[in-house]
């Protein structure tokens, strides 16, 4: 259903906007064909062993086992993950997993998204609260997952609340929204910081507190900022619900069959290939239902140089 911000818009502004996705669209395709171009190109002039130089594998190799052509990997989609009777087509089976890490990525960036507005909004209100939290904020992100994520694990299952019990998958949820807070919390800091000191100046004289200013100018002025960061932190989200998958072992995500598919790649290799394009599409889907909230609130964003 078209919205009435829309049908009021001029047509020729309409057409333009349409037309703006069509070719963002078409740049993504384009994109992708280019990609596939460029593996069979490799694929067919490069070296079978790669290129070595010293001891380092500077390119890798072109043998069907390392690199299928892109048709078998596609055409590897539509068959049975195995040759069992009443097995489900692999394409299938990568959407079940991909679902279900998509889910719990989901959960992740809620979380991650109110963790980092909170740690934002802390910030701007006290400038010591920025100089003491935004350096470790930082800092976090240099941990490294493969060894938090267990830990993660650990420190839930002894979690006792009533008759709470401690679910496997909430461990991945707090891996993606572990890395799913600080763009949103460093974005929305930028954000609320931008609004020009004219402004400021202005709602101070009509006695505006700090709550009215942050409604009414500072979140606004921070949707520009924020809507990037957001379309980050699902991507983010994506790849700690992934990696976490595998350091905890939960089963049934697509990080999971990234892990048992590639212990199958000598005998198959293009199956190998199927969960790493599920985690492709998961990361290009999260982004993109992010960026639909975007049209939601298009009327915030300030072109540049305006007031």
């Amino acid at each position: 259903m078209t919205d009435a911000a829309t049908l009021l818009a001029p047509p020729r502004r309409r057409r333009a906007g349409r037309g703006a996705r069509l070719r963002a669209a078409g740049y993504g395709l384009l994109g992708i064909v280019a990609l596939a171009v460029v593996w069979e190109l490799y694929k067919w002039l490069g070296p079978v062993d790669g290129l070595v130089i010293g001891d380092v594998r500077v390119l890798p190799r072109t043998s069907d086992l390392a690199m299928p052509h892109v048709w078998d990997m596609v055409a590897r989609l539509f068959e049975p993950v195995t040759r069992a009777e009443g097995a489900r087509v692999l394409w299938l089976e990568i959407v079940l997993a991909a679902s279900l890490t998509l889910g719990i990525a989901a959960a992740g960036w809620v979380v991650g998204v109110v963790v980092g507005m909170a740690f934002a909004l802390i910030m701007q209100r006290w400038m010591l609260a920025e100089s003491a939290l935004l350096p470790w904020i930082v800092l976090s992100q240099t941990v490294p997952l493969i060894a938090f994520a267990p830990l993660v694990k650990s420190w839930g299952s002894r979690i006792e609340i009533g008759a709470f019990e401690w679910q496997d998958w909430m461990s991945v949820a707090v891996i993606a929204s572990y890395l799913a807070f600080f763009p949103v919390a460093v974005g929305a800091l930028k954000g609320l910081q931008a609004p020009d000191r004219l402004h400021l100046e202005l709602l101070h004289t009509y006695s505006a507190g700090w709550w009215p200013t942050m409604l009414h100018l500072r979140l606004p002025s921070a949707v520009p900022y924020l809507l990037p960061a957001l379309r980050l932190a699902a991507a983010n989200a994506v790849v700690g619900a992934v990696v976490a998958e595998v350091s905890t072992g939960l089963q049934g995500g697509i990080g999971r069959l990234v892990i048992q598919y590639a212990g199958q790649a000598s005998g198959d290799p293009a199956k190998a290939w199927a969960p790493i394009f599920g985690a492709i599409a998961l990361g290009l889907i999260a982004a993109g239902s992010v960026a639909l909230l975007g049209l939601l609130v298009k009327d915030y964003r300030r072109t540049e140089g305006a007031s």
